[in-house]
């Protein structure tokens, strides 16, 4: 079985105007999760379930306007408040490569922000290669959204 090229990882930096530990949050509620984890805007909450562990599972599931789109995977590290380690398993990705893996790296900024960054990486050279790019664009789009509505509640 041959293996497609990888491509190099994919990586999203940014501030959120959030503290680190309610970034942190927001990667372990549900509920929240839910709302920011749709990379399009006519999705509808996603479903989610976290067992939110080392060796835990989660699965997300991001309703389309047509279709709804399975992710799914494991948490291997988790470091409260800095970093979160997980493998990311998608319907997108060729048969025998669907096994990727994300890491979340979050540091203290400037007037209680958070920067944020996401290496996607492990990805072979196809098409969801695009898709997982812009989507985690508008995800932590979203999710800076969701943050700022939070902080002005």
């Amino acid at each position: 079985m041959t293996q497609s090229k990888r491509r190099a990882p994919i990586v999203q930096d940014r501030l959120l105007p959030a503290s680190p530990e309610e970034v942190f949050e927001a990667w372990s509620d549900p509920e929240g999760l839910a709302i920011w984890m749709c990379p399009a805007p006519d999705m509808k909450p996603a479903s989610v379930e976290l067992d939110f562990r080392v060796g835990g599972r989660f699965q997300i599931i991001m309703h389309g306007a047509e279709q709804d789109y399975l992710h799914q995977g494991e948490y291997l590290e988790i470091e409260p408040h800095k970093r979160l380690v997980m493998t990311w398993i998608s319907e997108f990705q060729p048969e025998g490569e669907k096994q990727t893996r994300i890491e979340v790296t979050l540091e203290p900024a400037a007037a209680g922000q958070t920067r944020i960054v996401l290496v996607h990486d492990e990805l072979p050279d196809t098409d969801s290669y695009d898709g997982h790019e812009q989507g985690w664009q508008t995800i932590l789009a979203k999710l800076a959204e969701q943050l700022q509505t939070e902080s002005s509640q």
